[in-house]
C-alpha cells in the first residue's frame, strides 16, 4: 500500500432488487452472483450460493481487514439486509454477531445468502491517515452505468469453514461497461463475466474496475500489461499515461531480472472529481497481479505522470515482498482476527527503497535527486518516534500507540533497507546488494512457503554477513536510532546544509491560501504570517486571488496553481488580480521566493566512488 502525502496538502486547501442467477444444483464451489445492472440507491445485490453445508450453524463474514492495508476497516458495515434462504425460498434464522459476521442457523438446508453492498467512496470525509475512512484504493465505488470499483473483498464474503473452497463469480453488467482485471473472463457475453479462483484469498487479490473502455495493452518481455482509466470528464486517457508507464515498467523488469515471473499485470486508475461523495484518499494498493490507484482528476498531467511513476513502481515491487517473501501471518491471513508480522521494515520499507533505487539504477532520475529523496526521508523519519523498535511497531500496528507510527514504514523503513544495502555492498566489495538478498530469500521461501517471523533475522544473517544481523538486532528490533551518516559515509556521501527555495503557497502541511467552500474562491489565509512572496506583493489576509498572469484560479484548478508556482524563479515578472473588500485591483511585481535552510546529501569523498557506483548502479 502507498498513501500519498500530496493528498494531505490538497486536503488542507479544500478544508475551511433483482439478483444474478446462480446454479440451483449443489455446487462444488462457492458461487457468487453480482448484479451491476439493477443498481438502486448506489447499492448492488450480491447472491452467494455455497456447496452443501454439513454443520447446523455456519458463520458468514466480510473482512475486518485485508492484506496490505494495516488498518481495521470493517467492510461488514457496508452490508445491508443480509438474508439466508433454503432451496424452497424459506428464510433461515440469521443473527448478526458483530460488525462483520453473521451466524446462520439450520445451515444444512442453506441454499443461498443475499445482501446489498453500499460503496465506500460515498462516505469518505477526509484524507488524513487514521480518519476512519477506508483508504480509497481498498474501497469501492458504485456509480450506475458509469463506474464500479469492485475490490472483491468489499462485495464478496466468506464462510468460516470454506476458506479453501474454490470461488466462481458471475457478474452481470451493462453492455457499455467493460471490466478490467487480471482474472480471465470465461463468459463470451457482452453483459456477463465469469471469473474463477482457487480460494477466497486468491479472489480478494483480484480487483475489477468496470467503466466505459479506456484501456491500453502492451507487453514487456513475457508480461502482458493492461492500463485501465476512469476519468469523469474524459480528459485523462490510458493512452496519455501509457508511454511513461511503459518506460517505467520496462526499467523495473530490467532491474528485477529473473526474480519476477508475473505473466499478467493490470493497473486500475480511478480519478476522483473530489465532490462530496467521491474518493479522497489518494495512493494505491498492491496485489500480486494488479494495482488499484486513486488520484484527483484535477491533478495536472505532468504531476499525475510523476505520482503514477512513484506510486505504481512501489506497488509493483510488492511482487518481491510480501507477495513472494512473507511470514506465516501473511500466508495464513485471518481476515477477522488478524495477527500481524514483525517485518513491515521489509514488506513496505524495502519496497519503497526499491521504488526509488531502481530509478537511479536505470537512469530515470539523476543522482542528486535520489540523494534529495533520501534526505527527505531522513527528515520525515525524525518527526516520528525514532526509538520505537520497528519490529514491535509492526507486530502491533493495528493498535495505539503503534498505528500512529505506521507512516514510518515509508520513511525509516526505506532507510533501513538503504543501510542494509550499503553494508552488503561494502562487505562484498560491491558485488552484491539487498536485491541479491531478496533473490536468495525468494529461493529459500516463496509464494507457497512462508517463513517463521522469529527466524527471519537469523536466515538473513546466514545468507549475508554477521554485520547485517547485528544491524537488524540493534536498529530494527532495538530502540537505538540509526546513525545514517555512519553508513552514508561508507559510500562517500555526507550531510550538509544549503539555502533552498521553499514552496510559495504551503509550509509543511499548512497552506498560505485556502478555499471558501461556498464560492470556491481562493483567499489568502488569515491564519498564517505572510512569507516573502505575499509580503513583497503586499497581499493581505482574506484577499481573493482572482487570477495570476492572466489565468483565473478557483478550487477547480487550484492544483494547477500549486504546480505552476513550482516553476517560478526569483524576480520573474508576475501579475496578480485580487479582490479586496469587494473591489478588484491589479498588482504588478516580481516573484520573491521564500527560502529555508535545509539538510542536503552530497558526494564528499571521491575515494569511495567505486562503492557508491556499485550501490547506485550495480
Amino acid at each position: 500500500m502507498k498513501k500519498v502525502l500530496i493528498t494531505l496538502s490538497l486536503a488542507a486547501f479544500m478544508m475551511s432488487c433483482k439478483s444474478t442467477m446462480v446454479s440451483k444444483s449443489s455446487p462444488k464451489e462457492v458461487q457468487v452472483g453480482i448484479n451491476l445492472v439493477d443498481i438502486k440507491d448506489d447499492k448492488v445485490m450480491v447472491t452467494v450460493t455455497p456447496p452443501k453445508i454439513t454443520k447446523e450453524e455456519i458463520v458468514f463474514s466480510l473482512p475486518k481487514i485485508v492484506p496490505g492495508t494495516y488498518s481495521i476497516d470493517n467492510y461488514g458495515r457496508y452490508i445491508d439486509n443480509l438474508k439466508a434462504f433454503d432451496k424452497k425460498g424459506n428464510p433461515l434464522t440469521v443473527t448478526k454477531m458483530d460488525e462483520n459476521s453473521w451466524s446462520i442457523k439450520n445451515a444444512t438446508s442453506l441454499d443461498k445468502v443475499t445482501y446489498l453492498v453500499n460503496d465506500t467512496f460515498d462516505t469518505e470525509k477526509g484524507t488524513e491517515f487514521g480518519s476512519g475512512d477506508i483508504f480509497s484504493p481498498a474501497g469501492s465505488n458504485i456509480l450506475a452505468n458509469k463506474n464500479i470499483v469492485l475490490n472483491t473483498h468489499c462485495f464478496v464474503g466468506y464462510f468460516d469453514t470454506l476458506m479453501e473452497t474454490p470461488y466462481k463469480v458471475q457478474i452481470t453488467h451493462p453492455a457499455q461497461l467493460k471490466g478490467a482485471t487480471s482474472m480471465i473472463d470465461t463468459d463470451a457475453s457482452d453483459t456477463a463475466d465469469t471469473f474463477t479462483s482457487s480460494k477466497y484469498s486468491e479472489l480478494v487479490e483480484n480487483p475489477i474496475m468496470y467503466s466505459k473502455p479506456n484501456s491500453t495493452f502492451f507487453t514487456i518481455d513475457d508480461m502482458d500489461i493492461e492500463i485501465a482509466v476512469y476519468s469523469p470528464t474524459g480528459k485523462i486517457t490510458a493512452e496519455s499515461i501509457t508511454p511513461d508507464m511503459k518506460t517505467m515498467m520496462t526499467a523495473q523488469k530490467k532491474f528485477l531480472g529473473n526474480i519476477n515471473s508475473t505473466k499478467k499485470y493490470t493497473i486500475l486508475l480511478y480519478l476522483s472529481d473530489m465532490e462530496a461523495k467521491d474518493a479522497k484518499g489518494f495512493g494505491a494498493l498492491e496485489h500480486p497481479t494488479a494495482t488499484t490507484v486513486v488520484f484527483p482528476e484535477l491533478i495536472p498531467a505532468d504531476e499525475l505522470a510523476k505520482q503514477m511513476k512513484d506510486v505504481v513502481s512501489h506497488e509493483f515491487f510488492h511482487i518481491v515482498t510480501p507477495l513472494t517473501i512473507h511470514s506465516k501471518e501473511i500466508q495464513y491471513f485471518d481476515y477477522n482476527a488478524p495477527k500481524m508480522s514483525k517485518h513491515l521494515w521489509m514488506y513496505e520499507g524495502s519496497t519503497e527503497y526499491f521504488a526509488n533505487l531502481f530509478q537511479i539504477n536505470q537512469g530515470l532520475i539523476p543522482e542528486q535527486e535520489f540523494f534529495t529523496r533520501i534526505q527527505e526521508k531522513i527528515d520525515r523519519a525524525k518527526t516520528l518516534n525514532d526509538t520505537m523498535p520497528f519490529t514491535t511497531m509492526s507486530a502491533n500496528v493495528l493498535e495505539s500507540p503503534y498505528k500512529e507510527q505506521y507512516l514510518n514504514v515509508y520513511e525509516k523503513g526505506t532507510l533501513i533497507s538503504m543501510c542494509l544495502d550499503i553494508i552488503i555492498r561494502e562487505k562484498s566489495e560491491g558485488k552484491h546488494g539487498i536485491l541479491d538478498l531478496m533473490k536468495k530469500l525468494s529461493q529459500e521461501y516463496g509464494i507457497q512457503k512462508p517463513f517463521n517471523d522469529d527466524e527471519l533475522f537469523a536466515k538473513i544473517t546466514e545468507l549475508t554477513y554477521p554485520e547485517v544481523g547485528a544491524f537488524l538486532e540493534k536498529y530494527v528490533a532495538g530502540p537505538t536510532p540509526i546513525p545514517y551518516q555512519e553508513y552514508l559515509s561508507k559510500v562517500g556521501v555526507s550531510e550538509g546544509e544549503e539555502q533552498q527555495a521553499a514552496p510559495v503557497f504551503i509550509k509543511g502541511q499548512t497552506p498560505y491560501i485556502v478555499v471558501m467552500p461556498n464560492t470556491k474562491d481562493i483567499i489568502v489565509s488569515p491564519y498564517m504570517e505572510p512569507n516573502d512572496f505575499f509580503s513583497s506583493l503586499k497581499l493581505k489576509a482574506n484577499d481573493q486571488i482572482v487570477s495570476i498572469n492572466n489565468k483565473n484560479y478557483s478550487s477547480d484548478n487550484i492544483y494547477e496553481l500549486i504546480t505552476e508556482s513550482e516553476k517560478w524563479k526569483e524576480n520573474d515578472a508576475i501579475t496578480v488580480k485580487i479582490k479586496r473588500d469587494g473591489k478588484e485591483q491589479i498588482i504588478n511585481g516580481t516573484v520573491k521566493l521564500p527560502y529555508e535552510t535545509v539538510a542536503t546529501l552530497k558526494v564528499s569523498d571521491t575515494t569511495k566512488e567505486a562503492l557508491k557506483n556499485s550501490w547506485l548502479k550495480g
